[in-house]
């Protein structure tokens, strides 16, 4: 199961956000979003989810371009955790994660057993079965952002597309975080923050600048001090670790 976009371009007026894009997503392997603010990540991954139409290029699922298919069985298939995603009405936690299931019923279609056998791992997935009775407003943000994933789960994706998932938690809540979505072994992509981040999880990356593609391959290749200076702004050093043989960035002052 594989995603897959062709010289993707969309625009807000005349202001082009996503420029000319291509890349594809390894079956199984968590493809890295990174560029700074304003390059076009969030944008690429609603587009990438089927929520925004591209005004040229394709994206495909397994070779299957995204227009022509219908736009529930895109959600059933891709499943997206927004950076801003949030629940106002103080519900539980399991009514939460039961909203994945949508698109896995017609308007008027009942819930079954196999819905709650879906939902019931997805809250085991995420290490949150036990506190599907607890309330939303309760939860700590790192709670919070591991129901949002087990309701993405509960979409039974192939796909899975997280904006800045890490955003706002602690350093322990962000690689606890990262070590999950590693773990759930699905197609995955991932916009970023961190680079070190996207260095030790994310199997390959895509470098955005100005909604361009600018650098695509595996960390090793495409975090360098030049790229760190070009499109980062930041003068930096980048080292192996002796640990694992991933690359590792030190800011300099």
């Amino acid at each position: 199961m594989t995603i897959e976009t062709k010289n993707l371009t969309w625009k807000i007026g005349a202001k082009v956000i996503v420029d000319d894009v291509s890349l594809r997503a390894q079956p199984g392997k968590i493809l890295g979003l990174l560029g700074p603010n304003g390059s076009g990540k969030s944008s690429l991954l609603r587009l990438l989810a089927g929520l925004r139409k591209a005004h040229s290029g394709t994206i495909t699922l397994d070779g299957k371009d995204i227009s022509h298919i219908k736009r529930n069985a895109v959600a059933r298939r891709v499943a997206l955790v927004e950076q801003h995603a949030n629940t106002e009405s103080n519900v539980k936690v399991r009514e939460v994660v039961k909203l994945g299931r949508i698109p896995h019923h017609p308007p008027l279609g009942g819930w079954t057993k196999a819905d709650d056998d879906i939902v019931d791992s997805a809250l085991a997935r995420v290490g949150m079965l036990e506190r599907q009775g607890q309330y939303w407003q309760s939860l700590s943000g790192g709670e919070r952002q591991r129901v949002h994933i087990a309701r993405a789960l509960a979409q039974s994706p192939s796909e899975l597309l997280l904006d800045e998932p890490t955003n706002h938690l602690d350093i322990q809540h962000q690689i606890e975080l990262l070590r999950l979505i590693s773990d759930i072994s699905l197609t995955s992509i991932i916009a970023i923050h961190d680079l070190n981040h996207a260095a030790m999880f994310c199997d390959d990356l895509v470098v955005l600048d100005g909604g361009k593609v600018v650098a695509h391959g595996v960390p090793a290749d495409i975090l360098t001090a030049d790229l760190l200076r070009t499109v980062f702004r930041v003068e930096a050093i980048v080292e192996r670790s002796p640990h694992h043989g991933k690359p590792h960035i030190h800011y300099m002052r």
